[in-house]
């Protein structure tokens, strides 16, 4: 008999390659999404579909009553507003709900899906790790706060009750069945003509397929308590939308943005916002982000996950050619 996994998020970006792994792999699929949600990447797939909200403690405890394994991909990565209560709500007291269903059902395994932001970066020369120290407070940002609470919880689960998970922490992740979209919208941005400059910063990116091949492979392989981040290559943003630009056959935005100038941008952005009670395009949270180098280094995963790692430009290429097929790509606006 298959065995059965749980898959929180399963109708998002990572979720729904998530989907696809663990049926390729032979695995049965109940698959946990919101009440009321447009899962247009789980049409026609042969798994079993649950409603329900990841707040419902309850709902929780039933879906998982049966299961093997639970992957916990659902969360809320909304970093405009910088502050927000739900961030909390979903991200921590649901990371919560799940460890007390998973224990409740006597699950053999969870997986927990975080952020490499829970951990401090490093530099081009010498990135990141997962002993390298938080150093995401700086930032003010509850999605980064909300997420290193939630791997906190996991971790104290761990070491208190015995809870038999492994962590794992993508980056930036590129590819394919980018419903909502997500992180593709930088390539829409930048295709659009929409990106007037680069910030002075990067981060690490990732094929979303080798996210999904490593997050599977965590079920049977791995250490419980271990984090392992889930990275590829380290691109500054001006060498990032080179490289995106160049994939889309359009022209990189060629204006640096000096730190100083971008942390300007970002008060007026918050001003602007409290003055009118809507968002404004950016916060000065995401400028501080934008301002450094995220940089990580993932040899850990590679070698005690099997994390493949596929080329960038192929990851550009197929989120690019799916966005595209299904009529995400409008004329370009430059």
């Amino acid at each position: 008999m298959n065995q059965t996994v749980l898959l929180t998020g399963a109708n998002g970006f990572l979720g729904s390659h998530l989907t696809r792994e663990l049926l390729r792999r032979g695995y049965a699929v109940r698959a946990f999404v919101r009440s009321r949600t447009n899962s247009p990447t789980l049409a026609n797939l042969p798994i079993e579909l649950v409603e329900g909200d990841i707040l419902d403690a309850d709902a929780l405890d039933r879906a998982a009553t049966g299961c093997d394994a639970v992957i916990h991909a659902a969360a809320l990565a909304q970093v405009n507003p910088a502050r927000s209560p739900a961030l909390w709500a979903v991200n921590q007291t649901g990371t919560a709900n799940v460890i007390r269903a998973v224990q409740q059902a006597g699950v053999g395994r969870l997986v927990y899906v975080g952020t490499a932001n829970v951990f401090g970066f490093g530099t081009l020369d010498l990135p990141g790790d997962e002993t390298t120290l938080f150093a995401g407070h700086r930032y003010g940002s509850d999605y980064i706060d909300s997420k290193r609470a939630a791997t906190l919880l996991v971790e104290q689960a761990v070491r208190e009750t015995g809870l038999p998970a492994v962590l794992v922490h993508p980056t930036f992740m590129l590819g394919s069945l980018d419903a909502k979209p997500t992180s593709g919208q930088l390539l829409l941005e930048l295709y659009r003509g929409r990106l007037i400059g680069y910030p002075a910063g990067g981060k690490n990116y990732v094929h979303v397929q080798d996210v999904a091949t490593a997050t599977v492979n965590a079920l049977t392989q791995g250490r419980i308590g271990e984090s392992y981040i889930l990275g590829h290559q380290n691109l500054s943003y001006r060498d990032a939308f080179r490289l995106m630009a160049e994939r889309m056959n359009v022209q990189p935005p060629r204006l640096s943005l000096p730190p100083a100038l971008a942390r300007l941008y970002g008060y007026g952005c918050d001003a602007w916002t409290r003055l009118t009670g809507r968002p404004a395009p950016v916060n000065s949270a995401m400028v501080a982000v934008a301002n450094d180098g995220h940089y990580f280094q993932s040899r850990k995963a590679i070698a005690e996950l099997g994390l493949t790692q596929t080329p960038i430009e192929t990851a550009i290429d197929e989120a690019f050619d799916w966005f595209n097929e299904h009529d995400y790509v409008t004329r370009r606006t430059r």
